[in-house]
């Protein structure tokens, strides 16, 4: 196997398990890369990739987090992970929800972004303190509990840690980006 081979054949509606078919619709009527990505992977165990599916619609579409900060935090762990498609999918969707370029761009460029918002200097350090340092001290907590709310503040933390969960399986299948696209993260070319 080539380090740009996919580890795991593509699923397609018409080879993906019987039990899985209508959670296999259901991502192809949501998702900007089809069955590809972490669906591709995900699939491999149906009742894993059921839980998940509705986990990852409650963080993207529930959440008591705003969409601009909900897809900050995805963004970090993108570029934390030097996750190609998880960047692809999401960067966009940050943008259209209100987060300035200029955040995501330095974010990308692998530096503390600057000018954001105070919510966003709280996703910022949440997301990137508990990443590195496995904990986050009690004045962090206690600001971002001030800033986000109890509620707000859990369903950060949720996010940032199912958005590990996908870019580990990306890596786990060494999903590509769309070949047609730029890489993200061209240091991290395959």
């Amino acid at each position: 196997m080539t380090a740009n081979q996919k580890r795991f054949p593509q699923i397609t509606i018409d080879t993906v398990a019987p039990q899985s078919r209508g959670l296999a619709q259901e991502i192809l009527d949501i998702s900007s890369i089809g069955l590809g990505g972490p669906y591709n992977v995900m699939l491999r165990s149906p009742e894993f990739a059921a839980r998940m599916k509705h986990l990852l619609d409650y963080l993207r579409f529930g959440s008591s987090l705003s969409t601009r900060l909900n897809e900050f935090a995805i963004l970090i762990q993108a570029r934390l992970w030097t996750s190609q498609v998880e960047w692809f999918a999401h960067y966009p969707i940050a943008l259209r929800a209100g987060l300035p370029a200029s955040v995501a761009d330095d974010l990308k460029a692998n530096i503390r972004p600057r000018n954001m918002q105070p919510d966003e200097e709280v996703v910022y350090d949440v997301c990137m303190t508990l990443t590195k340092q496995y904990e986050i001290s009690d004045e962090l907590f206690n600001h971002a509990k001030a800033v986000l709310g109890e509620q707000q503040l859990v369903d950060l933390v949720a996010v940032s840690g199912t958005y590990v969960t996908v870019a580990m399986l990306l890596s786990l299948g060494n999903e590509p980006s769309p070949a047609d696209k730029p890489l993200p993260f061209p240091e991290k070319a395959r």
